[in-house]
């Protein structure tokens, strides 16, 4: 028992007469290992990425909710009316008139 732990950490297993197979296999579990970092690398790159995408989603709503309130302030009788008065406009004091065409047929 003692021998085989002392070959084992000599590495004596790397230069024995079966050797390849040993060598084969920690190329395979190395490799193995190498993708599986990648992959997890990979994955949490994307979650970071949703996360910064999803907080921009959320500022964009807010920007939007935001101007879509001025847009309906501004559009009141009440604001374009101020507004056109510092222009010099007035409110018309005679109401408009419906004007009616009638077609004949024929």
């Amino acid at each position: 028992m003692k021998k085989g732990f002392l070959d084992l950490l000599k590495g004596k297993f790397l230069v024995s007469g079966d050797a390849p197979k040993n060598w084969l296999f920690i190329i395979y579990a190395s490799s193995l290992a190498t993708v599986m970092i990648a992959s997890s690398h990979s994955a949490d790159r994307k979650v970071h990425q949703v996360a910064e995408l999803n907080e921009e989603v959320r500022e964009l709503r807010s920007e939007f909710v935001d101007m879509r309130s001025d847009v309906q302030r501004l559009k009141l009788e009440s604001t374009v009316t101020n507004y056109v008065e510092k222009k010099g406009l007035t409110p018309s004091e005679t109401p408009p008139k419906k004007i009616v065409v009638k077609t004949f047929a024929e």
